[in-house]
């Protein structure tokens, strides 16, 4: 085949769905293929004529671009924002959709420059990030501590050799750093995720919050027996942990535990005893994650130091 071909390409990670219309607008090819250099260039070599090539703006762009500029008559890279379409959608019909824009010259091309300044432009995409989020960070250190009443002005709030002495302004902080595993940036969390201990009464309430609370399930509970209702004595079943919870604080307890189940301490050995019992590992350290929830909730809750009686079953 002769003459101009316009192909429209849906990229994705794996594969890419190509259409090819010819200079009268006609569909005369339709493939997948995958996203490997070796395979895209071999497509492209196996067409003749002049070839006009697109596809949208996304994490392949760039690359794709220095790909296929060397070797194709034109090179678009489209805007997806102006690329709306109705009705079924896929990625046979996205390719057919980009070549049947790019025959008729409908698309607004994004800019892509030579390759010789792709490392610098990443490097300054990069530092331009990093300023940003670190003024973001910056800030929301400063309104944890203005939202406990704590001044907070100039630099030195962020210097990491005063943060031991600024963390120590919040006196939560230090009571619950007594626990093993819980660290200075874990403490800092929990004070945010929970603000106080005295919204929960006793362990349970805490366990659902956290997402420890164990889900039991029936059905048919009573049954007719010589023309009287009575309760079925079949057993519950168990359900798993309730899903309706803080998931931040699930996963703070849970990387704790793992953690605290391999560092040697008080914690270590809890783990080790469950394990030595038949329980799971992975249950072990769920039954552990579970203990260190209550005891954070005992040691905050009451102002205590943390001992390790706090591990027998009773506590659990």
């Amino acid at each position: 085949m002769t003459g101009t071909k316009y192909i429209g390409m849906d990229v994705h990670k794996e594969s890419i769905s190509i259409a090819v219309r010819n200079d009268a607008g006609k569909l005369v090819m339709e493939c997948v293929i995958e996203t490997k250099a070796n395979v895209i260039l071999d497509f492209i070599h196996g067409l003749r004529g002049e070839l006009h090539v697109t596809f949208e703006e996304g994490t392949w762009a760039t690359w794709l671009y220095d790909l296929l500029k060397p070797y194709v008559t034109k090179l678009v890279v489209c805007d997806p924002r102006k690329n709306s379409r109705q009705g079924n959608k896929n990625d046979r019909i996205d390719a057919r959709e980009l070549a049947d824009r790019l025959y008729m010259n409908k698309l607004s091309s994004v800019y892509h420059g030579g390759a010789g300044v792709r490392t610098l432009k990443e490097l300054a995409r990069s530092y331009l990030t990093i300023s940003k989020d670190l003024g973001r960070v910056m800030s929301r250190v400063k309104a944890i501590y203005r939202s406990w009443g704590i001044p907070c002005a100039g630099k030195q709030v962020y210097a990491p050799r005063h943060r031991a002495e600024w963390l120590a302004k919040i006196t939560e902080v230090g009571v619950l750093r007594q626990i093993p595993s819980i660290g200075p940036i874990r403490a800092a969390l929990l004070i945010a995720l929970i603000q106080t201990p005295h919204r929960f009464r006793t362990k349970r309430p805490f366990w659902k919050y956290s997402g420890f609370a164990i889900e039991m399930h029936s059905s048919a509970d009573y049954r007719t027996v010589k023309g009287e209702l009575q309760k079925s004595k079949k057993q519950i079943s168990v359900r798993g942990l309730n899903r309706d919870c803080n998931h931040d604080l699930k996963n703070l307890f849970k990387s704790a535990a793992t953690i605290a189940s391999v560092k040697p301490g008080p914690f270590q050995e809890f783990y080790a005893a469950l394990v030595a019992k038949g329980m799971r590992s992975e249950m072990a350290r769920l039954t552990l994650a579970r203990k260190i929830a209550t005891i954070v909730l005992i040691v905050w809750k009451r102002g205590v130091s943390f001992d390790a009686k706090y591990l027998k079953s009773q506590t659990a």
